[in-house]
């Protein structure tokens, strides 16, 4: 099954607010080594002018999970998630995530390809805090290998 060229544009509803948890944040710090003493230490990141510590930027693809998630449930996206392939990841964000940071996130399908049998589907989530102010957008493309 091909992946449905008419899931392009269709925005999922938001994601059940992720409240950003001190010790995940430090997990995910330790786990992708960034060893800079904001992402561990309260202190530190109090002194840097910030609530609680700081999450590394990657940390948003935790939340962003969740919206990939809805995306390859829908039934009509054609999306198997066996031959998924992560292709590329950016973000662009307008502050970093904080622990204690109550995060909702929404994904739009921004594009789908085809490329010699195989699609390439751009997912982009956009990532508020309980404020509703933006706090990043991750940009996801998944390639879906066509069958062999």
């Amino acid at each position: 099954m091909a992946v449905n060229p008419e899931i392009k544009g269709r925005v999922f509803p938001p994601t059940e607010p992720y409240l950003v948890g001190r010790e995940k944040v430090r997990e995910f710090a330790r786990a992708v080594g960034a060893q800079h003493p904001t992402h561990h230490d309260v202190a530190a990141a109090r002194a840097a002018g910030y609530a609680d510590v700081v999450a590394p930027t990657t940390f948003a693809v935790v939340v962003q999970e969740l919206t990939l998630a809805q995306l390859l449930a829908e039934p009509d996206a054609g999306i198997d998630f066996s031959r998924v392939v992560h292709g590329d990841q950016r973000f662009s964000s307008t502050r970093p995530i904080v622990a204690g940071d109550e995060l909702t996130a929404t994904v739009t399908v921004a594009d789908v390809k085809s490329l010699g049998g195989h699609s390439m589907v751009t997912a982009s989530t956009d990532v508020v805090d309980a404020d509703g102010g933006h706090v990043v957008t991750a940009i996801s493309t998944l390639v879906v290998r066509g069958d062999e």
